[in-house]
């Protein structure tokens, strides 16, 4: 098979950086997308030219680190599919395929199609954890959870922090990250004591990380490859304003 590559190469933060096109000749269609760009990189270090760089890891659809945009969708056109398991037998022969990293502020591109995805780990370090003193490891049979609740958490903690849902939202929110995060606590005994403090600081970061403010248009759902609904955002917003009505409430009656 026969693909055209118009890939975004920018040295680093800096750089203004521009497409440049790479033209891939004998292109299994049994490969995933990362190790056809691993073929091209073979070829470019043996021409002695930059290898186009971009991140991944586990390979295996459950790290988060291998997005990017491919012809204008986050990891690509194949619904609930990061670019890693994304296979070519998708792609056409002679087809052109534009590459370029997610585009939102708060990802600033390290080089090529690698970004910096730290302001999710941040959004998680402002309060996606239980600080509670749980002692020892318990049964998991001693804390009973209703099958409804334990699976709507279940699937909020699908969400791998892709940034995808950045990528494909026009105001460059994480709403969705951020309501998936927080859902998947909201739900468990566990989660509660801290429930409405973790959505204020969590939203709180969310907006000093520079992410947009959601507007529910959807397509975070669409393009998330994992899932996620929009389900999620509602309640991040209900446990946000329960939270505010809250410490509004102590701040002015003069508790902690």
């Amino acid at each position: 098979m026969r693909l055209t590559l118009e890939i975004w190469r920018q040295k680093n933060a800096d750089d203004a950086g521009r497409f440049v096109r790479y033209d891939m000749e004998d292109v299994d269609h049994h490969m995933s997308f990362l190790e056809m760009l691993d073929v091209l990189n073979q070829r470019l270090i043996g021409k002695g030219e930059e290898p186009v760089a971009f991140d991944s890891d586990c390979r295996e659809g459950i790290c988060g680190m291998c997005g990017f945009v491919i012809n204008g969708q986050p990891h690509g056109s194949q619904p609930l599919t990061t670019v890693c398991q994304l296979h070519m037998r998708f792609f056409h022969d002679g087809e052109v395929l534009r590459l370029e990293p997610f585009r939102a502020k708060a990802f600033p591109v390290v080089k090529d199609l690698a970004i910096n995805r730290s302001a999710l780990d941040r959004i998680i370090t402002a309060g996606g954890y239980v600080s509670i003193n749980a002692g020892g490891a318990r049964d998991a049979n001693s804390i009973l959870i209703g099958k409804k609740e334990a699976d709507q958490a279940m699937d909020a903690a699908a969400c791998i922090g892709c940034g995808a849902c950045v990528a494909a939202c026009p105001n460059a929110s994480a709403s969705l990250f951020t309501g998936a995060k927080i859902f998947q606590l909201a739900l468990l005994p566990q989660g509660q004591p801290e429930r409405k403090a973790r959505s204020l600081a969590m939203a709180e970061r969310h907006a000093e990380e520079g992410f947009g403010s959601c507007t529910v248009i959807g397509e975070c759902s669409e393009s998330c490859p994992k899932g996620i609904q929009l389900e999620v955002i509602a309640r991040m917003n209900k446990d946000f304003l329960a939270g505010s009505f809250t410490y509004r409430e102590e701040s002015a009656g003069g508790g902690g």
